[in-house]
């Protein structure tokens, strides 16, 4: 079984360091094969918060890959925004701003969709759509399909609108017909899942949010929580999406929801 701990929106330099502390002992307790951290890492993108988010990383042991979030783009330092907006960025988590990772049971494709000139909204271009399909066409079968990216596709609440993607109405159903099973996000600090169509009625695919992590930047009452997905190849396809949520009169991380999703064929 691949068993996968979907992280999000850790906000360093606003994190609580007893959730944090919660959420490292969480991977101790479950071992994930794989991280997978969807954006907005730090907070205003400062060298100090990249070198405070890679310590975290070390800590965890296990593979971790991330994905840029527009809070980790520099704000207030113009000359750097335009001309290195990911220096501090890379210095931290490499060169790389999409990776990808191939597993037998596994299938992570990521997309960058921060832009130096917008301030907190997200896009895909063409060209990354045509790249994240040729691979999902490429998958086998017993894989994972997922891909991961920081804006989400899908809102639930209609005050989230205006932070979806912009260019999602052409990528989603692209990447639902070539096969994608989960495409992974953050940004709006709130934990949900939903389901995706594409042309074909046969396949399905899910958007699923995870909120914030570590930060005190918590949206109203929805505490700090993280994802864990688990998949093993079986038919019909299948994988279990778990939500914790930090329980502060516990201290720790506890399961909230845990359900079975439906992959398509």
């Amino acid at each position: 079984m691949t068993r996968i701990l979907h992280l999000s929106d850790l906000h360093f330099g606003t994190e609580n360091p007893a959730v944090t502390e919660a959420l490292l002992r969480l991977g101790e307790e479950l071992q994930p094969s794989l991280y997978l951290l969807s954006g907005d890492i730090t907070q205003r993108a400062r060298r100090s918060q990249f070198a405070a988010a890679r310590a975290f990383v070390e800590r965890l042991q296990v593979p971790v890959l991330a994905v840029p979030g527009n809070h980790d783009l520099p704000l207030f330092n113009l000359p750097a925004r335009l001309l290195n907006p990911y220096g501090n960025y890379r210095r931290a988590f490499g060169s790389q701003l999409e990776p990808v990772l191939e597993t037998d049971q596994l299938l992570v494709a990521c997309v960058n969709t921060t832009r130096a000139a917008r301030h907190k909204n997200g896009e895909v271009s063409a060209v990354q759509i045509r790249r994240v399909e040729q691979q999902l066409r490429q998958a086998r079968s017993a894989q994972l399909r997922i891909v991961m990216m920081h804006h989400p596709v899908r809102a639930v609440e209609e005050t989230d609108v205006d932070n979806l993607l912009i260019g999602r109405d052409q990528a989603v159903p692209a990447w639902v017909d070539a096969g994608m099973d989960l495409l992974l996000a953050g940004h709006i600090h709130l934990p949900y899942q939903v389901l995706l169509g594409g042309s074909h009625p046969e396949r399905r695919a899910w958007a699923i949010q995870a909120g914030t992590g570590i930060s005190e930047r918590v949206r109203g009452a929805i505490p700090n929580s993280v994802n864990v997905i688990e998949y093993s190849p079986g038919t019909p396809r299948r994988c279990r999406l778990t939500r914790w949520d930090h329980a502060a009169d516990q201290g720790r991380f506890i399961p909230w929801q845990s359900i079975e999703l439906a992959l398509g064929p």
